[in-house]
């Protein structure tokens, strides 16, 4: 059944390269567009342009989405950083970004200045989370570019957002199917993995819990995300969702209320690592007496918020959660190969163990107790 799976996937991955792009250029002789963008601002702007720069957390990952990283003229700060952390599957499987022209800083921070310098000049610059860095339209008005505002949206309660964002950025570069192959991809594996979860029948839920969540930067064990989607993905839900007040997107929770909790799985979002040794959530569930009264086994999941949410991440997560928490329903998958599955279909390449390997291996694996860390 593993091979049927990956079979699939693969078969999946090919017909839709083999589909991406149309005969769009026919309906567009002016070479101009119409476009309403995340801000609803009616625009014009060129149609199929060759030379475009993305701004802003998750914008140059769409465009990788959309098999159009060949058009990319430069790219800000972020993308152009090699650190010995790097979660960015869309940039591990297209490592020479990092080697093109810098316009600006990261979180939306452009430089006009060098945006008019580059050459060839961008034709259409797409900006994600406006209210971060230079002002859309100000930016527009110094390099005389329009400027194509774009929800980044989420794979949860924000799905509609990223849904737009995609077709529009697919609009204006002439990838309307891959948009939408990419959308169908969403839909049929979310729907697996809910499939899966309902068939497994569980009688009870195992409690579980995820520490080490990063927010705008490495945190220790007790920050979590009570929402945390790829449990919701498989019908759990984090331990700490029933307790916490605040929003669903981040929480630190008091360390005696994790140990009251005791959950019976634990998982760790392996970006802690990126923390000074003595201050990641491994090396105090290592270390820290209070944690030593927690019974449940530790697992290491893959950092999905870098540079803000990589959904192919997300997924991955998802199924190898449902692996620990409910084997019966996902005893025919491989979830280091069901992560290159989706890796490739959306990036291009399996980079599971690029990525795993800047992070000592510590993904997709039970990290406590086992033979390496002790307890």
């Amino acid at each position: 059944m593993r091979r049927t799976i990956v079979f699939v996937f693969l078969a999946f991955i090919c017909a839709c390269f083999e589909t991406s792009g149309n005969n769009a250029e026919e309906n567009h002789p002016d070479s101009l567009i119409t476009v309403i963008d995340g801000l609803g601002r009616s625009m014009q702007v060129p149609w199929n342009p060759d030379h475009v720069i993305c701004s802003g957390p998750g914008c140059l990952r769409l465009l990788v989405y959309l098999q159009a990283q060949d058009r990319v003229v430069a790219v800000d700060d972020m993308e152009g950083r090699r650190d010995q952390f790097d979660a960015r599957p869309y940039f591990l499987a297209n490592p020479w970004l990092g080697d093109l022209p810098v316009f600006g800083e990261f979180r939306g921070h452009d430089n006009p200045e060098l945006i008019l310098a580059l050459n060839p000049q961008p034709q259409v610059i797409f900006k994600t989370y406006p209210e971060m860095g230079m002002d859309p339209q100000e930016l527009q008005e110094k390099t005389g570019i329009p400027v194509v505002v774009l929800s980044y949206g989420d794979l949860g309660s924000n799905r509609d957002q990223l849904n737009s964002s995609l077709r529009i950025m697919g609009t204006v570069l002439n990838r309307e199917e891959r948009a939408e192959e990419v959308l169908s991809f969403f839909d049929s594996t979310i729907q697996d993995l809910h499939s899966r979860s309902e068939l497994a029948g569980l009688d009870s839920l195992p409690s579980c819990y995820i520490g080490g969540i990063a927010y705008r930067g490495p945190h220790g064990f007790q920050s979590t995300e009570p929402g945390y989607l790829p449990f919701k993905l498989i019908g759990m839900s984090n331990i700490a969702l029933d307790y916490c007040t605040g929003p669903e997107e981040h929480a630190d929770v008091a360390k005696e209320q994790i140990v009251a909790w005791n959950p019976d799985f634990i998982f760790l979002d392996i970006s802690t690592l990126q923390c000074d040794p003595q201050t990641s959530a491994l090396y105090q569930l290592q270390n820290d007496p209070a944690y030593s009264f927690l019974s449940g086994d530790v697992y290491g999941m893959l950092p999905y918020n870098w540079y803000t949410e990589n959904f192919g991440s997300t997924l991955a997560n998802a199924y190898f959660a449902g692996s620990v928490l409910i084997p019966d329903g996902f005893t025919d998958v491989d979830p280091k190969l069901m992560a290159d599955s989706i890796y490739t279909f959306l990036v291009g390449q399996p980079v599971f163990e690029s990525l795993n390997q800047g992070f000592s291996h510590l993904a997709f694996a039970r990290i406590l107790p086992d033979d390496n860390h002790a307890p």
